[in-house]
């Protein structure tokens, strides 16, 4: 098992290719299932006390003992990740999923006990995805589908129901290839993108980003909040419109795989002169100095893996 990585399943680290989800848990019947995508940088977790901070939050939602969930998954993800990211090429790095689903699901599974399912593995981190849009940048477009309403699950809950996420980036992806999909909500304010924080930027006013209760709290946007912080640029929450967005002289996505990306094009029409702008390249500059290694750099050299 030594030179194979290993995940931790409902106690027990084994060799990751024996990791499976038998097809009557409710993570796989219902979509039911907690979650949160962490990264390493260097070999060491990102933030990893905010992530199950936030996995915490999430656990207390569905009704399960976050305390003592969240500390078996952080010892069991530090044992994992330390053995995992020890395979890697020098200067790699792994994305690490940890998630939770409230176990069997009883119509399918007979009678009986029903514990929670936990699991913690790792990946290789899929650079090959964004290495390029850190020069290219991304594009977005307003898909049809809508964020999910507060009234089926509080926007704080970070859970694997996403089907939403996937009907929007098909839309997307028909009107103009390579675009990711960004979601109202009912209202027509703006939330996030699949899997991503949305941030504009003014030269009048700053940084911008929907409040909180219109969006998942990302934990990669608090960081870059921190970083604009320090380097003297206002930030503010507020509601914005596909408007704001259009007026904007940057937009960025920030999401913890790929730290942020500088958005091109929306709607058809360039941001600004439609390349990355420099609010972007200051604050990935300054992301990289902090986490000590070249974000872009390291993107780029891995995106394709030998082997």
């Amino acid at each position: 098992m030594s030179r194979e990585p290993i995940a931790f399943f409902n106690g027990e680290f084994l060799p990751q290719s024996r990791l499976a989800l038998s097809v009557v848990d409710s993570g796989f019947v219902l979509g039911a299932a907690v979650t949160e995508q962490l990264r390493t940088f260097g070999g060491k977790v990102f933030e990893a006390e905010e992530h199950f901070r936030r996995l915490g939050h999430s656990l207390e939602v569905i009704g399960h003992d976050a305390a003592a969930i969240t500390a078996q998954l952080m010892e069991a993800a530090d044992r994992v990740v330390t053995h995992n990211h020890a395979l890697l090429a020098p200067g790699d790095d792994l994305g690490v999923s940890v998630f939770v689903t409230p176990g069997r699901y009883l119509a399918y599974s007979g009678p009986g006990p029903v514990t929670p399912t936990l699991c913690v593995h790792t990946y290789p981190l899929p650079f090959f995805l964004w290495a390029d849009k850190y020069r290219r940048g991304q594009s977005l477009v307003i898909s049809e589908t809508r964020q999910v309403p507060q009234r089926c699950w509080p926007a704080h809950l970070k859970c694997r129901s996403r089907m939403h996420y996937y009907l929007a980036d098909r839309q997307a992806a028909a009107r103009e290839p390579d675009a990711r999909a960004l979601l109202l909500d009912l209202d027509d304010f703006v939330t996030e993108t699949s899997t991503a924080n949305v941030v504009i930027y003014s030269a009048k006013a700053g940084l911008a980003s929907p409040p909180d209760e219109r969006t998942l709290p990302g934990i990669s946007l608090r960081y870059l909040v921190r970083l604009a912080e320090a380097a003297t640029i206002p930030f503010h929450r507020r509601d914005l419109t596909a408007d704001d967005l259009r007026g904007a002289d940057e937009i960025f996505l920030t999401s913890t795989p790929l730290c942020m990306i500088p958005v091109t094009r929306f709607e058809g029409h360039p941001v600004g002169d439609g390349t990355p702008g420099p609010i972007f390249r200051l604050l990935l500059e300054a992301w990289s100095r902090a986490v000590g290694l070249d974000i872009e750099g390291q993107a780029l050299a891995f995106a394709r893996r030998s082997g």
